[in-house]
């Protein structure tokens, strides 16, 4: 059953949200303020993983923006989100935003792309 139109706009602003997170991070890295060296020491990173860190996001956030490659994007900040929770964990932080954060990705993903309904069919015809 193809999405309809109102469902496919409702992904959409959830994968915009979601990615608008993912950039808002990215430019925070870049911007290389106190508070993200601050943070990066806490969680025992380098600050030097801070550009290579970003440019990991905003691709992600490329291939899960354009449709054809939606699934890679998918799949890569999904990875990326696992190492975020499992670098927070380590620390003793909170995880559930990024949590959150991927759920919401694949949730958008599910509610417009016909395949992934296939694959992982959340009912079964009667």
């Amino acid at each position: 059953m193809a999405a309809t139109g109102k469902v496919v706009w409702v992904s959409w602003v959830i994968s915009i949200l979601v990615c608008l997170v993912f950039l808002f991070s990215a430019f925070l890295k870049i911007k290389d303020g106190p508070e993200v060296l601050q943070g990066m020491e806490h969680l025992g990173m380098r600050p030097a993983l801070l550009a290579p860190l970003a440019v990991v996001e905003i691709s992600c956030v490329v291939l899960y923006l354009i449709p054809a490659t939606s699934v890679l994007g998918a799949i890569l900040l999904t990875g990326y989100i696992g190492g975020a929770i499992c670098t927070h964990l380590r620390v003793g932080d909170p995880f559930y935003v990024q949590a959150l954060l991927g759920i919401l990705a694949w949730l958008a993903l599910y509610l417009r792309e016909d395949r992934l309904k296939a694959l992982i069919p959340l009912r079964r015809a009667a």
